[in-house]
Formats: C-alpha cells, structure tokens, sequence
C-alpha cells in the first residue's frame, strides 16, 4: 500500500466533502442523533478481523483543523468485528464503515469526543468530521504497511534532525560566548565542559556510574534535578520524588539515558564536575519530554560524577 493512496483518499474525501448536495444519502444514528451524510458509498465490507484503513478530519465551525490523520505518518485504522457492542452514535459511524465510504456530519463537541474535549472547545460548541475509509487489509498486510511507512517516516526524522543540529549549534555557540564558557564540541553535535577533571581510570562503556545533576533549559528554567539544594532553591522541591533526592545510577553507553548524556559521560571521570550543552536530537528531539521540556529543546545540564564502579 502506497503513500500516494493515502493521499488521493484525503483529497478525495476533502474535495467531495465540500460539494454535498441534497441528493446525497443521509442517515441517523440511533444513539446521539447524529446526522451523517455520505458523499461517496463504499459497498465491500472488512471481513471480520481485518483491519480497514480510514482518514479522518475534525474542525471547529470555522474550519480550523482539530486533528487530521493528514498530519500523521499513519491514516486511523480499526479491526472489523460484528460483534462489537455500539456505546454512542460515533461508534455507530465508524463501525458502519465500508471500504469506499465518504462521510460528513457535524455535532457538538460533547457528541463527537465524549467528555476528551478538547480544552478550547466548549461541550456544545459545533464540531465537524469528515471520514473516508480507503483499504482492508489482514494482520500481515498491515504490519508489512506501517513498517514500510514507519522506515519511510525514519528517513524523514533523520533529514529533520540534521537540519536542527545546523539550526541550533549556532544557538549553543550564541549561549556559549554570552555565559563565557570554555565549551568543546565532539562530532555528533554535543558541547561539553570540563569543570573538574576528576580521577581514576577512563570510563568505557558499561561502567556503572552515579550521577549527580540538574537539567535546564536555555533560558534558564530548571525541568528536573537530582540534588534536593537545587530543587528548593527553584521551587521544584517534591518530597515525593521517587528514589527521593540521590545521585541517578547510569551504566554508561547502553542506551538507558539520552544519547547526549551517554556520549558525555564517556568524557568524565570519578568526581569529574562538568556541564552538557546538548542539541535536541541528542536529547528528546521533535517529541519532547512532557510537559517541562517543549520539542526541539536544547538542554543544558550540571554534572557531577558522584561514583564509578
């Protein structure tokens, strides 16, 4: 299944959609009371246990875009079961479906997402959807589709990370001349500073090491640190932090932390101090890390190598 598909139902659906007329085929869903109407009827139904492939587009009123599988590698997609119960009129929709269909209907926000509204929306504020479902396909041929999409969309995030690491080593050596620091840049993109040497053999990947740290944004906002001073200090003191405020146990290298912090620490030594200027594909990248970390954040953390064993 290609890409190109997927594309030509999402124009289909949307162009169809913006030409309905009296003469299209209109039902009612027992439940909720919703009004669909179909622009284009399919007539091959998914065969239990096979999966039907859909794209979906949700807008306000005034067609501002809510959510749009547009937007996702991946188009939605639900297993066919003719026993599945209906709770509300949506579920009706959508367990309707056939390969083909076009829909359109609107309702309130209430109706279409439950009580998962969005939080700029209110209950009865009017939603509208715009659904059609494209391909069936067995387990086999769905896993073998979302690979060769998910390799596709790999290729993509590998193009999108090395043009931040462009982006944002100019902002690293912005931030490195105002706060004065003596800075050196390894190959992958990463800045580090060596506070403190420390001692002891070189670490190698593997070691065990404790590590003592706070982790900041460039301008300065504290997202998380394991020494109980810094956390007061800037409010974020939680007596319930689990494993409470001790060094971070780390085996070096093996993937268990960020790459930004795996490379760096391979530079440090027992009771080494130093600082992590780290670009965001070697931190969390376009996802981000809940709700402290924003995507594509360049992190800055203070280190401390407590122990290695």
């Amino acid at each position: 299944m290609k890409n190109s598909k997927s594309l030509l139902a999402i124009l289909a659906l949307l162009v169809g959609a913006s030409t309905l007329t009296s003469c299209k085929k209109t039902k009612v869903t027992d439940k909720d009371g919703i009004e669909y109407t179909y622009v284009k009827e399919g007539n091959e139904k998914a065969p239990n246990g096979e999966f039907l492939l859909y794209n979906l587009q949700i807008t306000t009123a005034s067609d501002s875009v809510i959510y749009s599988t547009a937007d996702q590698p991946f188009p939605g997609y639900l297993m066919a079961n003719d026993s599945m119960t209906t709770t509300n009129g949506m579920d009706e929709i959508f367990l309707g479906l056939r390969k083909g269909d076009s829909i359109a209907f609107e309702s309130t926000a209430k109706t279409i997402f439950g009580n998962n509204f969005p939080p700029f929306l209110k209950e009865e504020d009017v939603v509208k959807v715009r659904l059609g479902a494209f391909e069936i396909m067995n387990e086999e041929a769905i896993q073998a589709y979302f690979e060769k999409v998910m390799a596709a969309e790999d290729v993509k995030k590998a193009e999108r990370a090395k043009e931040r690491l462009v982006e944002e080593d100019r902002i690293i050596q912005e931030y490195i001349k105002e706060k004065g620091l003596d800075a050196k840049k390894t190959e992958s993109g990463l800045y580090y500073v060596i506070e403190e040497e420390g001692s002891g053999d070189p670490v190698t990947p593997g070691t065990s090491m404790s590590v003592d740290y706070a982790g900041y944004l460039l301008d300065g906002t504290l997202f998380d640190t394991s020494i109980e001073s810094v956390a007061k200090e800037n409010d974020m003191y939680n007596e319930n932090r689990p494993g409470g405020y001790t060094p971070l146990p780390v085996s070096v290298g093996m993937g268990q932390v960020i790459p930004g912090w795996d490379e760096g620490l391979l530079l440090l030594k027992k009771g080494s101090k130093g600082k992590f200027l780290i670009p965001s594909p070697l931190a969390y990248g376009e996802n981000g890390a809940g709700a402290m970390i924003p995507a594509n954040s360049v992190l800055v953390f203070d280190v401390n190598v407590a122990d290695v064993q």
